[in-house]
């Protein structure tokens, strides 16, 4: 609870005078490790690269878990839904409605079946494609102009093996691709929303 009053009042203190970006990792709270909560580490890995791994607290306003990290003259606001991944939607746009934020300042980060494990795509706005934790974001901010960082989980070749794969965790092969593959999810990320940041127009 006093982490949480903690957070309340740090989000209340004045804005910091650059951008200010929120990046969101989709996923099912309480499942860490599996392959539909991938989203959330690369949160995981983007604060302890920015340092701020030991920050994240609960903010009850959005049920979420947020750390906030300066980069260079802008902000991240970093959260973690504390929902399931079809109730996503809510937590983002409590937040971003508490930091007044638009759709266009909002990066989304999830798995994507459609690209083999070690992928990544940068999708700048556009449907769910069938992404339910995306969905839930559309329709909770009425809008589609979020841009999304798609980390590649593949795709079982048997349609009814699909639920058991994304909610099922990495295999220990799979979980040697993962670090650089955080790595360089990561870095997209803040390239990406420095350039913005700069005033500058980075291709997807």
């Amino acid at each position: 609870m006093w982490r949480g009053r903690a957070m309340s009042r740090r989000v209340l203190e004045p804005r910091s005078p650059g951008k200010r970006w929120l990046v969101a990792g989709l996923g099912n709270h309480g499942l860490p490790g599996t392959r539909h909560s991938v989203g959330m580490a690369v949160l995981g890995q983007l604060a302890r690269r920015l340092g701020v791994a030991e920050s994240w607290a609960r903010d009850q306003r959005c049920t979420a878990d947020l750390a906030l990290a300066p980069l260079g003259d802008a902000q991240l606001v970093l959260l973690q839904p504390r929902r399931l991944m079809n109730a996503n939607g809510r937590s983002v746009a409590q937040a971003a409605e508490l930091f007044g934020l638009t759709a266009e300042e909002v990066y989304l980060v999830h798995d994507e079946l459609d690209k083999p494990l070690g992928k990544l795509a940068l999708k700048l706005g556009g449907s769910a494609r069938g992404h339910n934790g995306v969905r839930s974001c559309i329709s909770c901010l009425n809008s589609s102009a979020m841009p999304r960082l798609r980390v590649g989980i593949g795709r079982p070749t048997h349609p009814s093996a699909v639920k058991a794969h994304v909610l099922g965790c990495f295999s220990p092969e799979e979980q040697e691709l993962l670090p650089p593959l955080l790595d360089r999810a990561a870095d997209l990320l803040l390239d990406h929303i420095r350039a913005r940041s700069q005033g500058a127009s980075p291709g997807p």
